[in-house]
């Protein structure tokens, strides 16, 4: 019996579980996938905002900020990649001036710091390689890049390093309250918890379908798209940079990625499927033509990947946090669309506060671990060292001499540990997720190869058995 199961591995649900982590409880991560962040969380752009969107009586415009300066300490203790490079929103007549002005006050009510419109000589200053039409600019240098697949991961190995435990490939088919505890069936066992937490993104409402609460909603799938362009293109733009929000226009931003490279997107549309993760050609086309207004010297030649993926989004304009009246001990984060990644930390605080009135209430102790570590284990990126630091690397653990991935110089040293890890990786997406190789200019076409043998090896399985990312996607078949 866990005292807590939260649905979903996304960025919201491993946040929750690394701070409940904290406590002396009982806790377990049901996850349908073959690994961690293969959502909404894998297709995220990375960006964590500052607040100017939301309006501050709404649970966004209250989470936004708080997330957003937690994520300093936080990336410093799990080791995470995060740099705080600004943010443009920018404008190109009096119109959006307008605009910018409404954002300004959204984000002073919202106490977005050092957040201020500047003109068009300034925003060309900074942005040298944006058009030169552009005359005025919404500038906040406290909006950061982050990779939301890599965070996951980091958050959920914590977890786990700290008593939490993971189940993947783990769909929830029923769930039944009995008494003062939950029954979830998943399709090989029944994992029993006295409470619930529905972080189930697309699915949410299925969960809470499935719970019977007193307040039902629906997820509409919004589907995002992006081009990934290559290193060689990533020093476009050094800030995130957005046009002003057009009336039924689809927005499109310039992201500089954590790993150096230029991300544009995403276009934005409805579709009923919640397993519609395809590109389309239209779609693409109007990111590029959309894009063309903030920058005409766009290399579309240096593109070396398109992708999309699913937004969890609700009738309701805010996010669905909380526990059902009905349904005492079920709690729904739900609804978690932009800017989820950003409001994740303190979604995740405000949960643990919650979970302290509902263990006091049902005559139980909600105490934080003396033990709790809250830091984890430092990851080694071989390409960040210096020679003496390689040499040394390599004399104790061989491994590390070995380049796997020659586009973004990661080694073996580097895939095993990926793999060794708690959360660790057993499919090829899963390196990919945790080390970066393969997603460099081939995009794997030199070390795909190598990466499943070291997965054969580390997992004590046969080639063949290694897949790309679902049981599906098999990259190996044994000769007939």
């Amino acid at each position: 019996m866990y005292d807590v199961a939260i649905i979903g591995a996304g960025v919201v649900g491993a946040s929750i579980a690394r701070e409940l982590s904290k406590y002396k409880i009982d806790i377990v991560v049901i996850e349908k996938e073959n690994d961690l962040a293969n959502g909404a969380t894998m297709a995220n752009s990375g960006v964590v905002y500052d607040g100017y969107h939301s309006k501050s009586d709404r649970m966004k415009g209250k989470l936004i900020p708080r997330g957003n300066k937690l994520f300093d300490k936080l990336c410093e203790e799990l080791d995470i990649p995060f740099k705080r490079i600004g943010s443009l929103v920018v404008g190109y007549n009096d119109e959006d001036l307008e605009k910018l002005k409404k954002l300004y006050k959204k984000a002073i009510a919202n106490e977005v710091p050092d957040i201020r419109i500047i003109n068009g000589e300034e925003v060309l200053k900074m942005e040298p390689n944006l058009n030169s039409n552009i005359k005025y600019a919404l500038y906040s240098p406290t909006c950061g890049i982050i990779s939301p697949f890599e965070m996951t991961i980091a958050l959920a190995e914590n977890a786990m390093d700290n008593g939490a435990e993971l189940l993947l490939k783990s769909e929830v088919i029923g769930i039944k309250k009995v008494e003062n505890y939950f029954e979830v069936k998943l399709k090989d066992k029944i994992v029993l918890a006295k409470n619930l937490i529905n972080c189930a993104g697309v699915y949410a409402d299925k969960i809470n379908d499935m719970v019977g609460t007193e307040k039902k909603f629906k997820i509409e799938p919004k589907r995002g798209q992006y081009l990934v362009f290559d290193k060689s293109a990533g020093n476009i733009v050094k800030n995130v940079v957005q046009q002003c929000k057009v009336e039924n226009e689809k927005g499109v931003l310039f992201i500089p990625t954590i790993h150096n490279n230029l991300m544009i997107g995403p276009g934005l549309d409805s579709i009923e499927d919640k397993e519609g993760i395809e590109t389309t050609a239209d779609m693409i086309e109007y990111i590029r033509t959309k894009a063309m207004k903030t920058c005409r010297n766009i290399p579309y030649s240096q593109v070396i990947r398109a992708f999309s993926g699913l937004k969890a989004k609700v009738d309701s304009e805010d996010f669905i946090i909380g526990e059902s009246e009905k349904v005492r001990g079920f709690i729904n984060v739900a609804g978690i669309t932009t800017p989820g990644l950003t409001c994740a930390p303190a979604i995740a605080e405000d949960i643990a506060k919650l979970f302290k009135d509902i263990f006091k209430r049902n005559g139980q102790t909600f105490s934080l671990k003396e033990n709790f570590n809250p830091n984890r284990k430092k990851v080694i990126r071989f390409k960040e060292l210096n020679y003496r630091e390689k040499d040394e690397l390599i004399q104790k653990y061989p491994k590390y001499g070995r380049v796997i991935c020659r586009c973004e110089t990661i080694t073996e040293g580097e895939i095993v540990d990926s793999i060794r890890r708690n959360a660790g990786a057993t499919t090829v997406k899963g390196v990919k997720k945790r080390t970066a190789a393969s997603m460099g200019r081939c995009q794997g076409g030199f070390c795909e190869p190598r990466i499943v043998e070291v997965l054969a090896r580390e997992l004590e399985v046969s080639m063949d058995k290694i897949v790309y990312d679902d049981d599906a996607s098999y990259i190996l078949t044994e000769r007939e």
